[in-house]
């Protein structure tokens, strides 16, 4: 007999195979099928009278044979132990089988028949689960789970029941694949078989409830029916086992609450896994990502901001952080709990909590050295917390944007890389993303940039001391790499972001190489100060002009304690650059810092007359205004014995 060759199903999209198992009283005796097509179009509200199978498919290279119409066709041993336990006596079965009822050599039709696996096991009267054939002490695993369901076990037996045997069972391979979520999900009724044992779904469900103690407690729970966002979905169960990788995604699609077809996640067999892979986190994160896929791992060079921390933990069948918010988010309280479904990849004490650029929630990460983990993609909060407006990067001023190289391994979910050729796989592929040249000042500015935006995540935590650590070594490699003299300084003289320092070093050819991909406006996360700001404060003529001439910073930017470039200047006395920031017409002239202080105050006060004279000559500045504690700026250079300010102030005001 020759091997069985497929029709071509009729185009309607409705249409698929089924098999008529045909009846033996031999149980040794060959298996016979038969293929049929059908229709699933609904004629009548009655279910369609065929079961359908939900199985491992097994070592694809350890087959056996069957006969469908009269061909040979070969299938797996585990199939073939299970349609050989399914075989009746005296009536023929109707089932449908994947591997046989879809023509797996015809990839046009997988994509098609992938679509309707959901339709088809919603509508099947029964979905068989075939968990293979197992030894004696699985099977006696079940017939407890049976006991438990039908609440005939006393005190007494619940301790006799062997818990390993239970926790064996639960660790089949069924229990791993990712199509078991669909095929099971939506099913009118399922029987779950091993060997020659069957049970109730709802009763295996029931069954292990009644046994959960503090041995089964830690074990997955029922699959939650609910309808989720694909990303959620992706969350949960990236870990399953799929015979075809891309089936990990697939598999998910109509489960999903998103449409797969604008999402352009259709299933599609013709395309690789590592091309599906980046579309999925593309679909999930956005198009202003740049991602590299090789194997189950993505690579993700993007911009965004610091939400917060995960201060605790506690995991039962759900885990629930408690969120300490920071930055751009502490206007959402200071703390919140939130209640998450269990992840793939569980969250811990520390990750962090970050709003991608582009994304619409927010995303965990777990810090490692070189790179962050991806713990959870789309962190969505089932307690209220959902319902938050988060800050929307899209909208957000670029200040607080940081760069972040995120891994998303869904093979080694911890997301640490393992040695030193798969970090330098990664930073070859973080160096290929990077938009300049790394040939300028040694090769040094992509390990500086790095460096100086790990200060700013750092400070962005609240984690000042470790930030300062890092500003040491990051300042003293600076100074090396490029051939920069530099005055010894506080660490709180210096600038925390490398523009920052450059700025405040005067260093023009470093501005403008930088200039090129850094955010001219950049805020430090610890005191709120801009490159501008340093460079006004330290008297840096040239660079401040660069600066301004990217019109794009903010020039009347306040630090943490209110105080502004023009504050800054002014107070040292640096007459060029007023003229500068004056000569901009975006300056308050009268900003006060927290202490009440104009710049005005500060010229007076430090004794800077020529400063003094241009700050008088806007006309708009307030001589008279009182700080915090009662003075003036009059009082002030009194105070100091600065006679011509004195006298240039009281003509002023007379």
């Amino acid at each position: 007999m020759s091997s069985y060759l497929y029709s071509l199903l009729p185009p309607s999209g409705n249409n698929i195979r089924l098999l008529r198992l045909l009846p033996n009283k031999d149980e040794a005796a060959p298996l016979h099928c038969e293929l049929r097509n059908y229709s699933l179009q609904r004629l009548s509200p009655r279910t369609h009278l065929y079961e359908a199978l939900s199985y491992v498919w097994g070592n694809p290279n350890e087959t056996l044979s069957i006969y469908v119409n009269k061909n040979r066709f070969q299938v797996t041993v585990n199939l073939h132990v299970a349609l050989s336990r399914l075989r009746d006596h005296s009536f023929e079965r109707i089932i449908w089988v994947d591997t046989i009822c879809i023509d797996q050599s015809n990839k046009e039709e997988r994509k098609q028949q992938v679509q309707l696996k959901a339709k088809i096991y919603s509508n099947a009267h029964r979905v068989i689960v075939w968990l293979g054939e197992k030894a004696v002490e699985i099977k006696g695993a079940l017939e407890d789970i049976q006991l438990a369901a039908n609440e005939e076990l006393t005190e007494l037996s619940k301790k006799e029941i062997k818990q390993q045997a239970i926790l064996n069972l639960l660790q089949n391979p069924w229990f791993q694949r990712i199509w078991v979520l669909q095929e099971v999900a939506a099913a009118r009724h399922v029987v779950i078989m091993c060997g020659s044992t069957a049970i109730d779904g709802y009763a295996f469900c029931l069954g292990r409830a009644g046994l959960r103690s503090k041995y089964t407690a830690n074990l997955p729970e029922r699959f939650s029916l609910e309808i989720r966002s694909l990303a959620e979905f992706v969350d949960m169960f990236h870990t399953r086992q799929a015979t075809n990788t891309r089936d990990k995604v697939y598999a998910l699609l109509d489960m999903s609450s998103d449409d797969p077809e604008k999402a352009g996640l259709q299933p599609d067999y013709k395309i690789s896994w590592e091309e599906l892979f980046q579309q999925l986190v593309k679909f999930i994160l956005g198009k202003d990502i740049s991602v590299k896929t090789y194997s189950q791992r993505a690579v993700i060079k993007c911009k965004g901001c610091i939400l917060g921390q995960v201060s605790s933990v506690r995991r039962d069948d759900r885990q629930n952080a408690n969120i300490e918010f920071r930055n751009t988010a502490r206007d959402l309280g200071g703390t919140m709990k939130w209640t998450l479904q269990a992840s793939a990849n569980p969250i811990q004490e520390h990750d962090i909590i970050c709003l991608l650029y582009g994304a619409s929630k927010p995303t965990i990460i777990r810090p490692y050295k070189d790179h962050f983990a991806v713990v959870v993609i789309a962190a969505t909060p089932l307690n209220g917390s959902s319902s938050l407006e988060w800050p929307k990067t899209s909208q957000l001023t670029t200040q607080f944007l940081r760069d972040f190289l995120l891994v998303w391994d869904w093979e080694n979910p911890q997301g640490k890389l393992q040695d030193q050729e798969e970090y330098e796989t990664l930073t070859k592929i973080y160096s290929q993303a990077l938009e300049y040249s790394k040939a300028e000042f040694g090769g040094y500015l992509s390990e500086a940039i790095r460096l100086w935006n790990d200060i700013m995540i750092l400070d962005d935590l609240e984690e000042h001391d470790k930030a300062d650590e890092r500003l040491l070594e990051a300042r003293s490699d600076y100074v090396a790499a490029f051939g920069k003299n530099h005055l010894p300084r506080l660490i709180s003289q210096c600038g925390r972001t490398l523009l920052s320092f450059a700025a405040g070093e005067g260093h023009e050819d470093v501005i403008k190489l930088l200039l090129k991909t850094v955010d001219p406006d950049i805020k430090d996360g610890r005191f709120s100060r801009t490159p501008l700001w340093w460079a006004a404060g330290n008297g840096h003529e040239a660079v401040v002009n660069l600066l301004l001439a990217t019109s794009q910073v903010e020039v009347d930017s306040k630090d943490y304690w209110g105080r502004t470039p023009l504050w800054r200047a002014a107070e040292s006395g640096h007459v060029a650059i007023v003229n500068l920031l004056l000569a901009t017409s975006q300056v308050d002239v009268n900003s006060k810092d927290n202490d009440g202080r104009t710049p005005l105050w500060w010229a007076a006060g430090n004794g800077h007359e020529a400063v003094v004279n241009l700050l008088l000559a806007t006309s708009q500045v307030k001589v008279d205004l009182k700080d915090n504690y009662g003075k003036t700026p009059l009082s002030w250079a009194a105070w100091n014995g600065y006679e011509a300010i004195i006298e240039l102030l009281d003509k002023y005001i007379n």
